[in-house]
């Protein structure tokens, strides 16, 4: 069904305004469905309209976490209220008690779990064992007491969902496929440079470190590297392995250029680290690898095994083990119609399945639902 002109909300205090899955794909595909759009942010860009979205801007992005999880907690609910929607989307899980406000208020409200957030604290690097067992148990008993009071549940993976089955019987999951087309290319292969590409957030738990000794072993192979490291003690100390003399350090892209970088590289590499959380994630680019028609070279999850045995569109390693990461990178780089094969086998399963296009008519679905109970 065509939605009326109910009023949408979806609010964030972390993320930014372009952000893939909250803007790109969410906002973007429920203002084209009918829905009066807004997105609430903490950026200090000021507020605009763009894909038929009201983006407003509560202000400045804040100075740590402690100011981000209260008084940018705050400017958002102020606003959310002010705002005055029927149905609220919230995408952080400091924003729960926001949620819990929301709903007093006779608000419907959809938490969106990006991560398992529980077991992501269980791999923060900078907090203790005591501190991250104390802060997993605490966060998981009130993500189980809010989320209960939530109408809707919407999670970005199939493990994820698993889990709030059992505290909410309204749950979806809603997965970060890639939209059609929007970084695939269509470069022959020998036009190609000896390149591989690593795409997003640059940090230790992300394996940086084991693909840069990677590229040690490796002869002529350099990697494109897209993204900003987190952790700056983690950036020097990378940078001053032998290995970095290969790569090509890109910063921060906009999807066009991501798109570039893609278009001739000869591999995408998701090498991360088997912490609690990594090994049931679906990590968004893998999927834009293969939709980009690339072989993926990634840890050896057996979730993440299972998919690449299932497409045939890349190679598993032990993401702890540079010299299994360079012989991944070598053989791509020297079997030219193997990894090509592999490419179009990756970008023959997005078409599929692993694509927005499917994920949208999910997030219709759970939106009609809660527009007619």
């Amino acid at each position: 069904m065509k939605p009326s002109k109910n009023k949408v909300v979806h609010l964030t205090s972390a993320h930014g305004r372009y952000d893939t899955r909250i803007f790109l794909k969410m906002c973007s595909s429920l203002a084209a469905y009918g829905y009066d759009m807004s997105l609430v942010v903490a950026d200090g860009e000021g507020d605009e309209v763009k894909n038929g979205v009201m983006i407003f801007d509560v202000g400045a992005k804040p100075h740590g976490r402690l100011s981000r999880m209260t008084k940018t907690v705050n400017d958002v609910l102020e606003k959310a209220i002010r705002l005055d929607g029927d149905i609220y989307h919230l995408h952080d899980p400091e924003l729960m008690p926001v949620g819990i406000k929301l709903k007093k208020l006779g608000k419907k409200v959809i938490f969106d779990a990006h991560e398992d957030l529980p077991r992501q604290l269980l791999g923060k690097p900078y907090l203790n064992w005591p501190t991250k067992i104390v802060l997993s148990i605490t966060f998981a008993l009130y993500e189980r007491y809010a989320c209960r009071k939530f109408d809707y549940i919407v999670s970005a993976t199939s493990h994820i969902r698993d889990k709030f089955l059992k505290i909410n019987k309204n749950c979806m999951d809603i997965n970060n496929f890639p939209i059609l087309g929007e970084l695939s290319s269509d470069r022959p292969w020998d036009e190609k440079r000896n390149e591989v590409c690593y795409v997003g957030g640059i940090s230790q738990i992300r394996g940086i470190q084991q693909v840069v000794k990677a590229l040690e072993i490796t002869t002529t192979v350099k990697l494109n590297l897209v993204g900003i490291f987190g952790e700056k003690a983690i950036e020097k100390e990378t940078k001053a392995f032998a290995g970095w003399e290969k790569v090509n350090e890109l910063g921060f892209l906009d999807r066009q250029q991501v798109s570039n970088i893609m278009g001739y590289s000869k591999a995408g590499i998701v090498t991360f680290l088997p912490s609690p959380n990594h090994v049931d994630a679906q990590p968004n680019k893998m999927f834009e690898y293969m939709s980009a028609g690339l072989p993926i070279i990634t840890s050896n999850f057996p979730l993440w095994a299972e998919m690449i045995k299932e497409s045939g569109c890349g190679i598993c390693v032990d993401p702890l083990n540079p010299e299994e990461i360079a012989r991944a990178i070598e053989y791509i780089s020297s079997h030219p119609k193997e990894a090509d094969n592999m490419g179009q086998n990756g970008k023959k399963a997005v078409l599929e399945k692993y694509n927005w296009s499917v994920e949208e008519v999910k997030l219709f679905n759970v939106y009609d639902r809660l527009v007619e109970c």
